[in-house]
């Protein structure tokens, strides 16, 4: 057995037997959320590090206001930090009889908005560096869909600039055990705080009916007819809304599936990585054997990770890394924390490609409008993959909770190897090699023959510059 799948202190249950689909377009992912909470008749606990107010986010909380209304008891746990300035819709949800909403690591200085966060940190505040970046849906108990979206139209193949290329998993069956279970360890921690006790906004339910309103407005407006037009041409669909989608999911024995999560304490610095996520992944990397393929939209390796790799490929293991490029990436502190690590993989024999850009969407230092690979995941020797909210970076191993399942069959690892291979091909992706001089080039295909280049293309000389300074700022720790 691969020893990813050994017992863990981190928070797990193991699987008498599973269903499993890995699903990497966002119209079937929107689609299976709705129908999903369509089909509930007990239960909805939902937990996303962001909800955006947006085209998808609207509509999905409609789905949410409805199930209520059938009855469902919905329990919504969102992080804090896009949580800031939207009490009152999230009061006004709140204000139904069977919807509880929970933030976590919630700022004391919330009528201050975005600037009180800022404040409160540099007052000492810290603790709130630690977000809880998991995602889940689950519905009664029976079934569940995890990965790397949150919720909002980037995620979903809805926004008109660009969109994120990102990976679910549905789990059906006794694995959505594991995920309930971590769920209840996050809705009972103490910083997970019922929205009442830390929100002025007013409780009214002519707030609800107003937003009720609003969203069903949203469904039938003519601006939402495109996005609904594209998700009744998905494949799954119908067999998606009508509940009888079981049958695209694979069969898993017992022992295949394994569902971890950072314990909830992580986010109060007091948790040693050992128990956590990252000790499980190192341990699912260090036991490959041939080949090792990681989908990181954020891959800052570290000293540390890239001295584990380089020690992979001496092995003999292939080490194949498709991440974003710098003209991809919303983040350009990140790419500045990655691309000191470039050479050094390189020299070891590690292939590394850089995802071409989805749209003209603008950037920051340190915020997010986007960008355009969002997929965490990684397969091993074609036996075992991994999905989940994990990047490769400091802070996915440090600061951020995180969550992730480990699936142990050779069919759903061609299904990811198969998505690494789309990602990495030359119509995605550029593939980074060093020339003479241990320069650095990007090579592409034009019309079946190769492009290379000797600068991070389709950037400007400003982004450039903008990265190479941000390289050597004291700042990894926190990427």
């Amino acid at each position: 057995m691969s020893a990813a799948l050994q017992p863990s202190k981190a928070a797990e249950v193991r699987t008498p037997e599973a269903g499993v689909a890995l699903v990497p377009d966002g119209l079937t992912a929107f689609a299976a959320r709705v129908a999903a909470l369509r089909a509930a008749t007990t239960s909805a606990d939902l937990q996303y590090y962001a909800w955006h107010g947006d085209l998808t986010g609207r509509l999905l909380a409609r789905e949410v206001i409805h199930a209520a209304d059938r009855g469902v008891a919905v329990r919504l746990l969102l992080d804090d930090m896009y949580a800031i300035g939207r009490e009152r819709v999230l009061a006004a949800m709140e204000s139904h009889p069977r919807i509880q909403v929970r933030l976590f690591n919630a700022t004391a200085w919330r009528s201050f908005g975005p600037p009180g966060l800022v404040l409160e940190m540099l007052f000492g505040g810290w603790h709130l560096d630690h977000r809880m970046h998991n995602k889940a849906w689950i519905v009664d108990g029976t079934c569940a869909i995890a990965g790397g979206r949150n919720i909002g139209d980037e995620y979903f193949d809805a926004s008109g600039h660009f969109n994120f290329r990102d990976l679910d998993l549905i789990l059906r069956g006794p694995p959505v055990q594991a995920m309930q279970r971590i769920f209840e360890s996050y809705w009972s921690h103490r910083l997970a705080r019922p929205l009442r006790r830390i929100s002025r906004a007013a409780y009214r339910r002519r707030a609800l009916r107003k937003l009720a309103r609003q969203l069903d407005a949203a469904w039938a407006a003519p601006a939402a007819r495109p996005f609904f037009e594209r998700v009744a041409a998905t494949p799954l669909l119908a067999r998606l809304l009508s509940g009888a989608a079981g049958g695209d999911l694979l069969a898993l024995p017992a022992a295949a599936v394994r569902v971890v999560a950072d314990p909830p304490g992580k986010a109060t610095g007091a948790v040693p990585v050992a128990d956590c996520l990252a000790a499980a992944i190192h341990d699912a990397l260090h036991g490959a054997e041939r080949e090792a393929l990681i989908i990181s939209p954020y891959f800052v390796p570290g000293v540390d990770g890239t001295a584990r790799i380089e020690a992979m490929a001496r092995r003999g293991v292939r080490v194949s890394v498709v991440t974003n490029s710098l003209a991809a990436t919303d983040v350009v502190a990140v790419h500045g924390g990655y691309a000191r690590y470039r050479e050094r993989l390189l020299a070891a024999g590690v292939e590394l490609h850089e995802l071409k850009p989805s749209g003209d969407e603008g950037r920051s230092v340190f915020g997010s409008r986007g960008a355009s690979l969002h997929t965490k995941a990684f397969v091993i020797d074609g036996r075992l993959a991994f999905v989940g909210s994990f990047n490769l970076d400091p802070r996915s191993i440090a600061l951020n909770t995180e969550m992730g399942t480990f699936i142990e069959d050779a069919r759903v690892a061609e299904q990811l190897r198969a998505e690494h291979g789309r990602l990495t091909a030359p119509a995605c992706s550029w593939r980074v090699c060093t020339g003479p001089g241990g320069r650095l080039s990007w090579t592409t295909e034009d019309g079946g023959r190769p492009v290379t280049t000797r600068h991070e293309p389709d950037t400007t000389l400003r982004m450039r510059i903008l990265a190479r300074m941000l390289r050597w700022l004291p700042i990894e720790s926190k990427l």
